[in-house]
């Protein structure tokens, strides 16, 4: 027998593909639960079922994006090969995921805007930006372990700075994008981090 549909995940998605259109277009504060929900196809009634509220929905969206972060870090830290090299791999793929989602680049700021007084948004991005650092400072100390990185380098701090890197390169590229290309900087930045690590301590 061919397995049923998940319904209720078919919808979420639904609901919260519908809120990044209606997010992009209006913004965080001037959407209504009513303009998500037609640009949904379902009812008010539905809409509140899934979320009970706008700023669970942009949690959710937070977690949605920034679970495939994760999930590309995982691939890289499962794989083989030179760290330095997974680095570059990692900053091309999400490099690409950054991109593919261009049409949410008005509201980036508003994210950040919200995670200082909204608990839900706030608990979202940290959750993320743990786990990120978490398995980028096992991947750097993978490096260090197998000598191809400097033993006194600061695994955590290093993850730390690479996120802070990649992060400011994406509100610049939204501020400023005609003169920010985002993937050759962000592989530029990249590149420095690998080659602070790699060279030999004095």
């Amino acid at each position: 027998m061919t397995p049923r549909p998940n319904v209720s995940e078919q919808r979420r998605t639904q609901i919260i593909e519908a809120a990044q259109s209606v997010f992009a277009r209006l913004g965080f504060h001037k959407a209504r639960m009513d303009d998500i929900a037609q640009e949904a196809g379902v009812s008010k009634g539905t809409l509140y079922w899934y979320y009970r509220s706008k700023d669970a929905i942009i949690a959710a969206i937070l977690d949605r994006i920034f679970s495939q972060e994760v999930e590309a870090l995982k691939e890289v830290l499962a794989g083989d090969g030179p760290v330095a090299e997974r680095l570059r791999h990692l900053v091309e793929a999400s490099t690409r995921h950054v991109l593919s989602l261009h049409f949410l680049a008005p509201i980036a700021f508003e994210f950040y805007a919200l995670a200082a007084r909204n608990k839900n948004v706030r608990e979202a991005l940290r959750r993320y930006y743990a786990i990120y650092r978490q398995d980028l400072t096992r991947l750097i100390e993978e490096g260090i372990a197998s000598g191809e990185f400097r033993p006194d380098v600061n695994a955590n701090a290093m993850a730390q700075s690479i996120i802070g890197l990649f992060e400011g390169l994406i509100l610049l590229w939204v501020v400023d994008p005609d003169h920010v290309d985002l993937a050759e900087q962000a592989q530029y930045g990249m590149e420095m981090f690998i080659r602070s690590m790699q060279q030999e301590a004095r």
